[in-house]
This record gives structure tokens, C-alpha cells and sequence, in this order.
């Protein structure tokens, strides 16, 4: 890993030496791009953090792409934790800023802070903060591009979307997962045009595929397959029609094994009712509660298969992580997952709360090529939502604004 540069103060804003360098043609095979300083910013403060490096390790997800497009332009990223100072890691600078305040309404020593930054363009991480975006224009003048990356919210009623509606008319693009998740915006009247939303996802993983038996002996799975679900035991998750679904296949396939991992509880008793119901069934369903992050890559490449019950998703970050260690999808048929999936190109997709159809699904597996499949998850995932592939859609994107 490069090592990091921490600066106790983010005071180094005299950049008259590189002012003259900001537009630059890089010459490529197949086109010129422009060079570009990009600030990404947000409007939420977590301050139960205060620790830079372990900040950065928890929004990984996303961090990696900020750093695939410091290879081709100026990036600096504002975070908002409980600390202040200058870190530098892998060509991104992120600025630590505590104003102390859990959200910002009137941004004026943030906004000051961004146009020193002299971005071309700034993305704003949510589309929940209208009034702050157009504070931000405001401040920047018209010539820097806004972007908004939409992070699964949905359009507001009332007030909030008069504001919405107002933000975006200084709005250049929006980055939705799927465009089919944006037309909800434009039909409620609040982007103008659906030629403003790209397909970009929101986040991808630093995960890959490793050795099976290393994995095994760390997380002691032991079923033939593996199943695995990542969630929360919340309705939207809809870890009963699971958990139904399940038990129903053992009967087929008694050798399978579910490992839930799960970071709340909400259902946790309805489950357990459930497999209670099973008696002789139950142990084919493992609760095992939370996992810390760097030890899910372990989970992932020991199980065969990631399932999702989601009625919605903004991306799916646990997903799309098991796809980067080769886990094969069984997911909902709704926007985000269709698209991570191709659709079609690896995977099966099911409707959110159908028993009987995730039955159907589960049973397909009985006679599926796992390493046809497995080798089809991964080039998906390669070709569609690693950090490469992310960034250069995004590079795409910007350069055309």
C-alpha cells in the first residue's frame, strides 16, 4: 500500500505554481482528455470517528474509485469527521474539516473552502441537500460543473422538492446506479431532463478471489453449497422470504447451508420462530450476526452463492463485493441488481417477496456449471463494477460536460 502523508493543519492553499497547468490535453489512442481538478464533497458530519486512516477504511467502497481518477486528474475529497489535517493516499488528497455540526443548512466556511480548491468540477454526494447545492452555485459562479451522486435517496415532496426542482437547474449530471432508478426524478418533475442521469455506480470493492480452503478454515462454513446473505434483518432486506424459501429447498438439496450475516436485528426473533418450525431443518440456517469488514472478503470466497431478497437498492455494496471474490448472484428483480447483472449476463434475478420463485431459483442451482458461472460473475464485475471500470465511465462523463 503507498504510504500516507498526514499535515496536522489542511492549510497548504497557495497553488499559484501549478494555477498555469489546470487544462491540459492528455493524448490517448482514441481521444483527448482533459485534465481536471475534481472536488468531492458532502454535507454530513461522523463524528463518531476521529481517526483519518480508519474514516478512509470504512468508505473503502468508494475511495477507490476517487483514486482510479487520481490517475488521470487533480482529485481532493472533503471529509467531515471528528478531526481536522490534510491526508494524502494514492494521488487523492482528503481534506479533514469538523465544524461540528452533524449536518451543514448554510455552508458558508465549507463553500469558501471548495472554491480555494479552484475545482472544475465538484461532486456533492446526495441529492438530499437542494438548498446547500444551491448555495453552492452561489458561491462557485456558473463556470464549475455540479454533479450529484445519488446514493439510493428518493425524490422529496412537499417544500423539499420545490427545492430540488430549483437545485437542478444548476445541476450538470446526476450518477444513478441505473438510469431506470432516475426516471422517477424526471417523472416527478424534479431533473429537467434524462439526459442530465448516467449509469455510474456508486461504489465498488477491494476485494478479489482467494484460496477457497484458507477461506473455509477461517469462517468454518461447511455446506455443499455455500449460501450466503449480507444485510440487515430489516423488511426492505426481507430476510423471511429467505429464510422460507431455504428451508424449503433443503428438502432438495440437504447438503446446502444459509450463513446470514447480518449489522441489526429487527427480525432476528421472526427468523428464528421460523427455523424453530424446522426443527430438523434448522441448523441448515447459521445466524451469525456481525462480521468486521476485512474479514467478509473470508465469507465471500467460501460461499457459492450471494442472495439478496431487496425491494430496493441503491447499488448493493455487499454484493457487488461478492461478485468481486465470485460469488454468483441470486438477487431481485428490481433496477440496481438488473443492472449490476447485465441483465442476464451472470446470475438469476427473482421478484422481491415471491417464495415460491426464489424456490425456483434455488433449485436452478442444483444443475448449474458453478465455475461457468462463477467465471461469468467475475467478468461482470471486471468489465462493469470494478474501480476501473467505474472511473472510466466517470471520466467519460465529465470530459463531455
Amino acid at each position: 500500500m503507498q504510504a500516507a502523508k498526514i499535515w496536522d493543519e489542511p492549510d497548504y492553499m497557495n497553488r499559484s505554481s501549478v494555477s498555469t497547468q489546470l487544462y491540459i490535453f492528455t493524448l490517448t489512442q482514441s481521444a483527448v482528455n482533459l485534465y481536471m481538478r475534481i472536488v468531492n464533497a458532502s454535507y454530513v458530519n461522523t463524528p463518531e470517528f476521529n481517526n483519518p486512516e480508519a474514516w478512509l477504511e470504512r468508505i473503502s467502497f468508494y475511495t477507490g474509485i476517487l483514486e482510479e481518477l487520481a490517475k488521470q486528474h487533480e482529485v481532493e475529497s472533503i471529509e467531515q469527521i471528528n478531526y481536522s489535517g490534510l491526508l494524502e493516499r494514492k494521488g487523492v488528497k482528503y481534506h479533514f474539516l469538523n465544524f461540528k455540526k452533524p449536518k451543514l443548512y448554510f455552508p458558508r466556511q465549507l463553500h469558501a473552502y471548495i472554491k480555494k480548491l479552484q475545482p472544475d468540477i465538484v461532486f456533492v454526494n446526495g441529492f438530499i441537500f437542494p438548498l446547500q447545492v444551491i448555495q453552492l452555485r452561489m458561491k462557485l459562479g456558473k463556470r464549475i460543473k455540479i454533479v450529484v451522486i445519488n446514493h439510493a435517496e428518493k425524490p422529496f415532496t412537499g417544500i423539499r422538492k420545490f427545492l430540488q426542482q430549483q437545485a437542478d437547474r444548476f445541476i450538470h449530471n446526476y450518477f444513478f446506479t441505473s438510469k431506470e432508478m432516475g426516471t422517477a426524478w424526471v417523472q416527478c418533475g424534479i431533473i429537467s431532463n434524462e439526459n442530465k442521469i448516467t449509469e455510474v455506480m456508486e461504489a465498488s470493492s477491494f476485494f478479489s478471489v482467494m484460496d477457497k480452503e484458507k477461506a473455509l478454515a477461517a469462517t468454518g462454513a461447511n455446506g455443499t453449497p455455500v449460501f450466503l446473505w449480507v444485510g440487515r434483518l430489516d423488511a426492505n432486506k426481507d430476510p423471511l422470504t429467505i429464510v422460507k424459501a431455504f428451508l424449503q429447498f433443503i428438502e432438495f438439496q440437504p447438503s446446502a447451508k444459509l450463513y446470514m450475516i447480518y449489522q441489526t436485528e429487527e427480525l432476528k426473533h421472526e427468523i428464528i420462530s421460523i427455523c424453530e418450525k424446522h426443527n430438523h431443518l434448522k441448523k441448515a440456517v447459521q445466524l451469525i450476526g456481525k462480521v468486521r469488514h476485512q474479514e467478509m472478503q473470508y465469507w465471500y470466497s467460501s460461499a457459492g452463492f450471494i442472495i439478496s431478497a431487496s425491494h430496493y437498492e441503491g447499488s448493493g455494496v455487499a454484493v457487488c463485493e461478492a461478485m468481486s471474490c465470485g460469488c454468483i448472484p441470486l438477487l431481485t428483480n428490481v433496477p440496481s441488481f438488473r443492472k449490476m447483472t447485465g441483465p442476464g449476463k451472470c446470475g438469476l434475478l427473482y421478484e422481491p417477496g415471491n417464495e415460491n420463485e426464489l424456490l425456483g431459483i434455488l433449485l436452478q442451482t442444483v444443475e448449474l456449471d458453478i465455475e461457468k458461472e462463477k467465471n461469468k460473475t467475475l467478468q461482470q464485475f471486471n468489465a462493469e463494477l470494478s474501480f476501473e471500470a467505474i472511473a472510466k465511465k466517470i471520466d467519460t462523463v465529465i470530459n463531455s460536460l
